[in-house]
């Protein structure tokens, strides 16, 4: 697959104080790639370098060192830009616009004209879920959730080939997250890439086909979601109704025992323990509920990789 973005050696120095000023790192050496046609998540804790790193991507910061590319193009190739979108965190935008003549500017900016101007407009305001008695109103009467919406319709008005979205779940509803996360899937279904930061770790899951995760402004891990998953180790749950002789059989044989209403919990993590377990519960008279397979968590991989 063709790689659509590309970042080499990465780094943001700033400088804090006032009389006896000192550097401050946020972002340090970062390099990794992002093939075409799938939706990478970016993730990572407050203040480990996810927002600086888009914002050099988008040209509002600019790098100490190191360099980017996106679509084959340096980021300071302005023409680039007609290519891609990008929907900040807290989107701002002129506030005494209505929805529908802040999506008309943008698409005159990319040079669309009127008629089409006017039909991607309906179209991206439907798809995000803004109601259309919204359309005319102006955006300093939107709440925090309207505005994300209306950012996102933004993002996508020049159809670009790969689309930038920092924590574009940010201030929505459980109803509004989970038709945005229809909306970015359908983009890759469409070939569209998306790079996208996000706290929303069930998303990520839901979503993303690689990651990355930052600490501390250097990168801690990176690959496609499954195998950074499946390199914590895989367990086998085996739920069961038995007794506390079972518990006493299996004894120190077996991993973790967990005592519920309906039964017992166990979880194993070798092939030797699965068979102790096994004929552990049969020789005590236990009952099999259920079997089942356990992988590390997101959650558990993020905490591991950030703390």
């Amino acid at each position: 697959m063709e790689t659509i973005i590309e970042i080499k050696n990465l780094s943001k120095d700033y400088e804090t104080g006032f009389w006896r000023k000192k550097k401050v790192r946020a972002l340090d050496d970062l390099t990794l790639s992002v093939e075409s046609g799938q939706i990478f998540g970016f993730l990572g804790g407050n203040g480990a370098g996810k927002t600086t790193t888009i914002k050099i991507l988008m040209s509002l910061l600019f790098s100490t060192s190191g360099s980017a590319k996106i679509l084959g193009h340096d980021i300071s190739d302005v023409k680039m830009h007609r290519e891609i979108g990008y929907c900040p965190e807290n989107p701002y935008f002129y506030d005494y616009l209505t929805a529908r003549e802040l999506m008309d500017y943008f698409g005159e900016i990319f040079g669309i004209d009127g008629p089409k101007r006017r039909e991607k407009t309906a179209e991206l305001l439907t798809k995000v879920g803004l109601d259309e008695k919204d359309w005319n109103k102006q955006l300093r009467k939107f709440s925090k959730g309207m505005l994300q919406r209306v950012g996102l319709a933004q993002s996508l008005i020049n159809d670009p080939k790969v689309v930038f979205l920092d924590e574009p779940m940010s201030g929505l509803d459980p109803m509004g997250r989970r038709e945005i996360r229809d909306l970015i899937a359908r983009l890759r279904e469409n070939g569209t890439t998306v790079f996208m930061s996000t706290h929303i770790l069930s998303d990520v899951e839901a979503l993303c086909d690689e990651v990355a995760i930052l600490r501390g402004g250097k990168l801690a891990a990176t690959g496609k979601l499954h195998d950074l998953l499946a390199s914590g180790g895989e367990a086998i749950s085996f739920e069961i109704n038995a007794t506390g002789l079972l518990v006493e059989a299996l004894g120190n044989h077996v991993g973790r025992i967990t005592e519920k209403a309906s039964g017992l919990s166990i979880e194993v993590s070798s092939e030797k323990e699965i068979d102790v377990a096994i004929q552990s519960i049969r020789a005590a008279g236990g009952k099999l509920l259920s079997v089942q397979p356990i992988k590390q968590s997101l959650e558990e991989l993020f905490v591991e990789k950030t703390k």
